[in-house]
């Protein structure tokens, strides 16, 4: 396969990049990239220790003259999210991400590139590999499943980590010093299916919502971007309500941490409807286009004739459920920071929505910087399946990570940003689940700092890293770990 990005800057960090682009390594899909970097630990002589949750820790002694300087952790995930245009072929449990160059950018053909966090497992790898580092001893921790709800650092046994300032570079903004994050919990809601016959001479048809940017659930919730899995709720109720049509099936969505960009419900009815039917849905269409005219000027609804045989449809009941549901589950920011200028406190998705033989399932992520607001969040979600008679459950509850007042890690940073680019850097709370509020819980006082190089878009195929940015913060990096004594 060719190396796109063989001649790319810095070398040493995307030759990595690249490598590890080539092995699957979708949330819950980890083993083979888990192994392989036991085996590049195995490989140079470097401690290396694999657990139960396939979390790596690879230690490396520090530079000379460094040995008496405090122990560093760099961290980041290996797990990336799976996400696809609908006409990309691809399939993320075995193909390589075709990565290309598009000028400062670095992107993949249809899908998500994997930049989070496949560019901190890269810088790692790359400091591993080089004895001409100026660096204290450091320990790599690579955890699996953060796009699954931190389920690795959740399973992580804390014993065999000893360094007390950590580096997690999972932050998607250069010159951004991130210091804190929300905490967050995932919903589900499942309604049994009742299903019935239909009237004969019903044709199927293929109800679709597109063209919508989507993006991550947390550091995009804020930006009014349209959620599939809500709109289509107003369409099909507007459909039910004055027309015989019958439902069989809906679909939205891929992953609780992506605003969902397209959804599919597939819809019965007589031919004599159809112009009837076509004209509501051109209405929606005109509805969703002025209501997201800035931030999603290229939604459509859209009906398309479907040949295939549907056996049975929802009955009555259970559409009214659905539809009521559509509705009852609270989706996007519920509340803006008091604290901090722009922050977004409180919000939650309504990430996927799914049919099988037995039921339909809404399923939600929730986040919020306070712990309380969280759980009432949640609550609501709860209270809503009640008054449909569906099944409520939580899973994936991670904590907040609260700012530290005084931190070493944090001034350092902030000193050699200074020394290089002239500036202050911002230090910032972002409203997504990092690590670290996790972490301060298995590790103790922790000296805690986030950040990363530019990227854009990220959980939806048009994720993009900027190659420059990269550049300039790989060498903020080198510079920060040279200055740790």
């Amino acid at each position: 396969m060719k190396n796109v990005l063989q001649n790319v800057e810095p070398k040493e960090v995307f030759r990595y990049f690249e490598e590890i682009s080539k092995i699957p390594r979708g949330s819950g899909n980890e083993k083979e990239i888990s192994d392989f970097l036991v085996q590049f630990a195995k490989k140079r002589n470097l401690e290396v220790d694999q657990d139960e949750a396939l979390n790596v820790v690879i230690k490396k002694n520090a530079s000379k003259g460094y040995e008496k300087s405090p122990t560093v952790i760099l961290q980041g995930h290996m797990d990336m999210v799976c996400e696809k245009n609908k006409d990309t072929v691809h399939d993320f449990k075995k193909d390589p991400i075709k990565i290309e160059v598009d000028e400062d950018f670095i992107r993949a053909k249809g899908t998500t590139l994997g930049a989070d966090n496949g560019i901190a497992v890269a810088f790692c790898l790359a400091i591993l590999d080089n004895d001409h580092i100026k660096h204290p001893k450091v320990e790599v921790l690579f955890t699996t499943e953060e796009e699954m709800g931190l389920k690795g650092a959740a399973n992580l046994e804390p014993s065999n980590l000893n360094g007390k300032i950590l580096i997690n570079i999972d932050s998607e903004e250069e010159g951004v010093l991130f210091v804190s994050c929300s905490g967050g919990i995932r919903s589900k809601v499942e309604i049994p299916i009742v299903w019935k016959d239909y009237d004969e001479g019903c044709i199927p048809y293929k109800l679709q919502i597109r063209g919508l940017k989507g993006g991550h659930s947390g550091m995009d919730i804020d930006k009014g971007r349209g959620n599939a899995n809500k709109l289509i709720g107003r369409v099909l109720q507007d459909l039910f309500e004055h027309d015989d049509i019958y439902v069989s099936d809906i679909h939205g969505g891929d992953k609780l941490n992506a605003i969902p960009r397209e959804v599919d419900a597939t819809i019965l009815f007589k031919n004599e409807y159809i112009e009837k039917i076509q004209s509501k849905i051109k209405k929606w269409d005109d509805v969703f286009k002025h209501e997201f005219q800035s931030s999603d000027p290229h939604v459509s609804v859209k009906i398309e004739k479907i040949d295939r045989k549907i056996e049975k449809v929802f009955s009555d009941q259970t559409l009214e459920k659905v539809l009521a549901l559509s509705f009852l589950i609270p989706c996007g920011v519920q509340k803006m920071s008091m604290d901090i200028e722009g922050l977004v406190e409180s919000s939650t998705n309504l990430g996927v929505i799914s049919t099988t033989k037995e039921k339909i399932v809404f399923s939600s992520a929730t986040r919020s910087s306070v712990r309380t607001m969280k759980d009432y969040i949640a609550k609501q979600i709860k209270e809503a399946s009640k008054l449909v008679e569906a099944e409520f459950s939580t899973e994936a509850s991670y904590p907040e990570w609260a700012y530290k007042k005084d931190s070493y890690i944090r001034e350092l940073f902030i000193d050699v940003y200074k020394r290089l680019y002239g500036k202050e850097p911002e230090i910032a709370a972002v409203h997504a689940g990092l690590e670290c509020g996790l972490f301060s819980e298995k590790l103790g006082d922790m000296d805690m700092i986030s950040f990363g190089p530019n990227m854009y878009d990220v959980h939806t195929p048009n994720e993009h890293l900027s190659r420059s940015s990269t550049e300039r913060t790989w060498k903020y990096l080198l510079s920060v770990l040279e200055e740790i004594k």
